[in-house]
């Protein structure tokens, strides 16, 4: 009987899926929607996953019976709750054994190859994971609101609030700070627009029916932040004092985490996200042969640990 294994990177836009063989050989792989465990509990990441098999199959042209002799990881945003992948893996699956993860664990697996050491993800939001001789360690994650250091939010809104505070004549100012004014408006009352989000008359309803409510506030989403770094480091590159005072700061929530990497005795860190690979050049200056390049993609890494998992099964 043939067997099958399917890995799900499932993001909060966009769901990957990859059919592959028991060689861990692609079949076939296919996009669909968003697939954030938080979003609606968990409803459009089971439509998008669910579908996205059935065309995956179609595309190998393998009968959707064959779903039975297949083996299913899925590595999930928004799983970093217990609960929210434990009630995700109950659902109804056509699949001989799934298992569900955050989606830190399929990067984890595909930057060191299933292998041991540590995984920073260093992206629009970022976390940390470490697994040596089977003991899991896990930090960061938490989101923008009260984590995601080392994360490209994180930075973009301490540029953006740099900017305006040399627009203020607090700080000195630099072509960076110029540039991030012109692009939010060209003065910092647009750029306080541009951080409420008021231009999108967005409006918070209460329960009750009424307009707005005190202890919740409107503003520009994490990636919206992100979408400074690529200005950031363009004026890094060109020696930008603003731009070299804020990448110090990165590089020092960095070296929190890779301290925390050696504390649990892990001998290699594996950098993934744009953010990270971005930096990578001045990793290596500051870590050595301790950092390094993921191996492979977090998609693959979720067919690894499907064959980890169920090789025996």
């Amino acid at each position: 009987m043939p067997r099958y294994y399917l890995g799900v990177d499932g993001g909060g836009t966009n769901c990957r899926i990859r059919l592959a063989d028991e060689n861990l050989v692609t079949l076939a792989e296919v996009r669909n929607g968003r697939s954030n465990l938080q979003i609606d509990g968990g409803d459009p990441a089971y439509k998008a996953i669910s579908d996205g098999m059935r065309d995956a199959f179609a595309s190998a042209e393998i009968d959707i019976a064959q779903a039975a002799n297949t083996y299913a990881c899925f590595g999930m945003a928004g799983g970093r709750m217990d609960s929210a992948r434990a009630a995700f893996s109950a659902r109804p699956w056509p699949f001989a054994g799934v298992k569900v993860y955050d989606d830190i664990d399929i990067a984890h697996a595909g930057a060191l190859g299933g292998e041991d050491g540590g995984v920073a993800i260093v992206g629009t939001g970022s976390a940390a994971l470490s697994i040596i001789d089977g003991q899991r360690f896990q930090v960061g994650g938490w989101g923008f609101q009260i984590g995601d250091q080392m994360s490209g939010a994180i930075i973009g809104r301490e540029l953006a609030r740099m900017s305006v505070e040399a627009t203020d004549g607090l700080i000195g100012a630099s072509p960076l700070t110029e540039e991030i004014i012109r692009l939010l408006g060209g003065n910092n009352q647009a750029a306080m627009t541009w951080s409420f989000a008021t231009e999108m008359d967005l409006k918070i309803i209460s329960r009750d029916g009424t307009e707005g409510c005190d202890d919740v506030l409107i503003g520009r989403a994490p990636g919206e932040f992100g979408r400074l770094v690529p200005v950031l480091m363009e004026y890094f590159d060109k020696g930008d004092p603003i731009a070299k005072q804020l990448i110090d700061i990165q590089m020092g929530y960095i070296d929190t985490y890779v301290r925390w990497f050696k504390s649990t005795g892990a001998k290699k860190l594996a950098i993934v996200g744009g953010f990270g690979q971005r930096l990578f050049p001045l990793l290596e200056q500051r870590y050595g042969d301790f950092v390094a390049l993921p191996r492979f993609e977090p998609l693959h890494g979720a067919l690894i640990l499907a064959k980890q998992n169920f090789a025996s099964a």
